[in-house]
């Protein structure tokens, strides 16, 4: 392959095809509109003399044509003005590699190109020196628009090959909506050469072959797999060794005929296979085009270049966040409308709902139910569905939360399906496998009002055709912009390399269960996580989310809204959390504008000064938003914790508190740093905030010291720490119900239990609006994680056990929170209120 700069020239006249051709060409492009891959393919064209041929996938007079007007737009030789520089004599310089068929006899060598042939022969007996072949592949009504008709779906672009009348048809309706894709040339010397000794004609075939996968692997980038029938996919699902030792298990264990086990394994199957079809989701894409235009001001992308350019040739595991029931649809829709075939999606099975599961099915969701541990035969049938669509090559999709998340934080990973994924590579490891992590960012939620009430207690409200009709009073809502990011993607082998490197062993014996892979499965559902946050989009509802929730009333004066949505943006881009990051390009006036417009915030005139406030459930639903970006703030959040009690810290121990409290930063927000690392991001926070008169240093650098607590920089300093000070005080509570409870006395459920039934009563107390506060999945995460670091363990009775190390995290707390929460968190937790400590002017000056 070779790559070279771009060369404008101007297409020889004189070069053209017979009269007949040209006229019908006249005939045809009014109804031809032709979008390109990649939209400058001069760059791949030197003009350097060297002759062209194009290389097309199947022979067609539309095809031609196609090629012809989409050479001419992009300024480059046409078939016909190539073929006059050709070595032998030929009408055009195409190459097709499944030829005209003959109506009257067989072809000698219907495998290959004679025109490829003999340009082999040419350049291996020294008459011609290289020849470029430029892969091209063209697909009629691949891309739909608003325009484009119902009926119109019916002749969309798929695998089946179609007659001329067909073709014609296609053209007619669906020629507006044309790809060609020119890919990157191959020298034909140079792929002989590569061959050595080995005869021609082998040669020929080879490279044959490897141009009719490359076509293959570029139609199932664009169009998808070339899935048969549903009923096709379902008995090779029940015909696999795995499913029928599973099915003679379960009918020996039961006691059953081996016919009846395998029907109820049938009909796992038929529950949970995709029927994938591209009229159906070709025509579903119309509909969200104008459902988008309805509810959005836009759906905005960021590094999809990137995913394309690495997409072809891999097996490719999208892995989003997931934050709203609009994910599915978003991704595959704007996957497609940008010419990559959507995805298989993982959805749980109460979406299986009577008419709206078979429309979902042709979309290309399988269902799965949300547990089957306990039921060994749907496990296998599901397992092998899943290694049936990853060795077809089919794109795969599922949440990896397992749920949508209520909060606006990335969720515990649950690694059934990645666990799933693994062992199916080992099995058929052919492609290389990539996870493509994606972010989703929201300036609004259609979910918003249900998340409230899950997260104050009610009942999540389960999925019925009811609940879909009411949902369609969303429709009268605006929310905003959203912005799809694609993180850094992971490649598998790579991963594998790295916590495993005898992993190849494995794949000898696939049905094995390898001692690595859990580990490896946790690996790279943490790096998953780590990069969906690597790829956040900071928007102006977050900003404005950050700065408020801050504030005890949730409003502030106008100047100081201004002054500290300024003061994040600069930081963002002082220090960038990672290369994917987008951040808002609203100035700090049109982002509080723009939260007026978008009614989440409201504003009081006042003589003084306007304030800017948030109310109501605003206030609980903007703590979302907030917790979206946490993580992107937390180096600076926790150095501004660090001054809400103290006027002075010597930097050694701020960094040393920092490594302390990081692992369970680290788990909570799946934070990308090492400790050393999470280290040299505080120091270049603290040198940001001394640069802007944040904090103070003295001569040799050793002490930070703040302003006192009437100043502006102290202001901004406490507004900068409420985003995580939160978390600091859910350990604070963990931590003193256990010495409360003494040792030995509860269990790990037990402490959960009682740590979100005390954060509860106290955000009641204190008026603490965020739900999450709470959750209790925040509390089992931290709890296991001194778990991990065996700061705390399980006694023979399975109660929790803990030794001094625990007083250490007690005591290091006490730098941070205030004297009033603590006295708060103790008398919750039954224990006495602490001794009265030293003086304010005395514990700075040892902490110092």
């Amino acid at each position: 392959m070779q790559q070279n700069l771009p060369l404008h020239r101007t297409p020889d006249p004189s070069a053209r095809g017979p009269f007949w051709l040209n006229l019908l060409g006249a005939l045809l492009r009014p109804w031809i509109r032709i979008r390109r891959e990649p939209k400058d393919p001069q760059q791949l064209l030197p003009d350097d003399g060297v002759p062209t041929v194009y290389v097309v996938e199947r022979y067609g007079l539309s095809d031609t044509l196609i090629l012809e007007q989409a050479c001419r737009e992009a300024e480059l030789p046409s078939p016909y003005e190539a073929a006059t520089k050709l070595p032998v004599k030929r009408t055009r310089a195409i190459i097709a590699l499944t030829p005209r068929p003959s109506m009257f006899r067989a072809r000698a060598h219907p495998s290959r190109s004679e025109t490829l042939s003999q340009l082999a022969e040419l350049i291996s007996t020294g008459q011609q020196n290289d020849i470029r072949l430029v892969p091209v592949s063209i697909f009629v009504g691949r891309a739909p628009d608003r325009q484009s008709g119902w009926f119109s779906v019916l002749f969309a672009e798929n695998w089946v090959v179609v007659g001329r009348f067909r073709r014609l048809l296609a053209i007619l309706l669906n020629g507006r909506d044309t790809i060609v894709q020119f890919s990157a040339p191959v020298s034909l010397s140079e792929t002989l050469s590569e061959q050595g000794d080995v005869a021609l004609e082998r040669s020929v075939r080879k490279l044959s072959r490897v141009l009719r996968v490359h076509f293959r692997l570029t139609r199932t980038t664009i169009i998808g797999a070339d899935l048969s029938h549903k009923r096709t996919v379902v008995d090779a699902v029940v015909d696999a060794d795995s499913v029928r030792q599973a099915i003679d298990a379960v009918a020996t264990k039961e006691k059953a005929n081996v016919e009846q086990v395998r029907r109820r394994a049938r009909g796992y199957a038929l529950e949970i296979a995709a029927d994938y079809s591209h009229t159906v989701v070709r025509s579903i894409s119309f509909m969200l085009i104008a459902l988008w235009n309805k509810l959005y001001d836009g759906v905005v992308m960021h590094h999809f270049d990137k995913l394309r350019a690495v997409a072809p040739g891999h097996e490719v595991i999208y892995v989003p966040c997931h934050r709203s029931h609009v994910d599915y649809l978003l991704l595959s829709y704007s996957l497609y409308q940008n010419g990559l075939v959507p995805p298989h999606i993982a959805a749980g099975v109460n979406l299986n709902l009577p008419g709206l599961g078979s429309i979902l099915r042709r979309g290309g969701a399988f269902f799965l139910r949300r547990s089957f541990k306990s039921n060994a035969l749907y496990s296998a049938v599901f397992s092998e569905y899943v290694s049936q669509l990853f060795a077809r090559g089919v794109a795969l999709e599922y949440f990896i939360e397992g749920g949508r998340s209520r909060t606006g934080r990335l969720l515990t990973p649950r690694s059934g399906m990645l666990a799933m994924t693994l062992r199916s590579f080992l099995r058929e490891s052919r492609r290389p496998v990539m996870f493509q992590p994606v972010y989703f960012g929201y300036e609004k939620l259609m979910e918003g009002n249900s998340y409230i009430g899950e997260l104050s207690g009610k009942p999540k409200e389960k999925e019925s055709w009811l609940g879909l009709l009411r949902a369609f009073g969303v429709l009268r809502q605006h929310y905003g912009r959203v912005t799809i990011n694609f993180g850094e993607p992971i490649d598998l082998v790579d991963l594998l390399d790295e916590v495993a490197p005898d992993w190849r062993a494995s794949t000898e014996n696939p049905e094995a269960k390898p001692e690595w892979l859990a580990g490896a499965v946790d690996t790279l559902a943490e790096r998953i996580q780590a990069n969906i946050n690597r790829a956040v989009d900071v928007n102006p509802i977050n900003l404005l989310a950050l700065a408020l929730l801050a504030m005890p009333k949730h409003a502030m004066a106008e100047a100081d809204l201004l002054a500290q949505i300024e003061l994040s943006k600069d930081l963002l881009i002082a220090l960038p959390y990672g290369d994917r990051v987008t951040i808002t390009e609203k100035t700090p006036a049109e982002i509080i504008a723009y939260g007026e417009s978008m009614e989440w915030i409201r504003r009081v005139k006042h003589p003084l000064g306007d304030v800017l406030m948030t109310e109501g459930d605003n206030s609980v639903l903007l703590s979302y938003f907030r917790n979206n970006v946490q993580h992107v703030f937390v180096a600076g959040a926790w150095i501004a914790c660090c001054f809400l009690n103290n006027r002075r810290m010597s930097r050694a121990t701020l960094l040393r508190l920092g490594r302390l409290i990081y692992p369970f930063i680290q788990s909570e927000l799946f934070l990308p740093w090492s400790q050393d690392e999470f280290a040299e991001r505080l120091r270049a926070s603290l040198d940001f905030m001394v640069d802007r008169g944040l904090l103070e240093s003295d001569a040799d650098g050793r002490v930070i010291e703040r302003a006192p607590g009437q100043s502006d920089s102290a202001f901004r300093l406490r507004v900068m720490s409420h985003s995580l000070l939160q978390a600091v005080e859910r350990y604070y509570i963990t931590l003193a119900l256990l010495v409360s409870n003494g040792r030995g006395t509860l269990s790990a459920a037990e402490l959960e239990n009682l740590c979100s039934l005390t954060a509860q009563r106290l955000s009641l107390l204190h008026q603490l609006n965020a739900p999450e506060f709470f959750d209790r999945s925040l509390f089992r995460g931290f709890i296991q994680k001194l778990r991990e670091r065996r700061v705390i363990w399980a006694d023979p009775n399975n109660k929790l056990d803990f030794d001094a190390g625990l007083e250490d995290l007690v005591r290091e707390s006490k730098v941070i929170l205030s004297r009033d929460i603590r006295h708060g968190i103790l008398k919750l937790t039954g224990e006495m209120p602490a001794p009265p400590t030293e003086s304010s002017k005395e514990r700075d000056e040892e902490t110092a």
